[in-house]
């Protein structure tokens, strides 16, 4: 009888994430292979409007042009490294100029580390603090992104309901939650 051995390797250590080391800043191009990493990743591009980079032209453009485009526009960084964006902009319909919808993203490396839920606490912040005729900042998450759920609940947002069949996104109708949180909830 032939006997059969298995090898067991041990898994690799998560890496532990310092949260107090997560900071927003401005992009610079020196964050162009950074900028590659995520913008290219098919799971982060899957619930976002935009496909995934084939280019490096498309992070130089994207790194020169997208603070223009926003209300307000960050890179997530850790120990000076952009490993994702949050970003706010506001409604094109002026009568609701008191809002601002929040978006971000992550690199897919160091999603379920509570970064992105850091990050949108501290945005939260800075936005009610340097915008103050802002009264409300709302998300808009696709039903099956789980994850961005989480991180709006953990950061303090309200899930106001499902709007069906809100937009149409690569080709595809999609509900969406909203989620919202309200400068006056903040001083609770």
């Amino acid at each position: 009888m032939e006997e059969t051995f298995i090898s067991y390797k041990p898994c690799a250590k998560e890496e532990i994430i310092d949260l107090n080391q997560i900071t927003l800043r401005p992009f610079n191009l020196s964050d162009l292979d950074d900028v590659m990493v995520w913008h290219t990743d098919e799971k982060v591009a899957e619930f976002c409007s935009w496909e995934p980079y084939t280019s490096r032209d498309d992070g130089i453009n994207f790194i020169e042009n997208i603070e223009s485009k926003f209300l307000c526009c960050k890179a997530i960084c850790i120990n000076d490294r952009a490993i994702g964006c949050i970003l706010l902009f506001t409604p094109e319909d002026k009568s609701r100029n008191q809002s601002a919808e929040l978006g971000y993203n992550l690199s897919s490396k160091y999603w379920g580390k509570g970064i992105v839920t850091c990050a949108v606490k501290q945005i939260v912040k800075v936005t009610f603090d340097e915008f103050s005729y802002l009264e409300r900042l709302e998300a808009l998450v696709d039903v099956e992104n789980v994850g961005s759920q989480r991180v709006l609940e953990k950061a303090g947002f309200q899930k106001e309901g499902v709007l069906r069949k809100y937009l149409v996104m690569k080709g595809k109708s999609r509900d969406m939650i909203m989620f919202s949180v309200l400068s006056t909830d903040l001083q609770l």
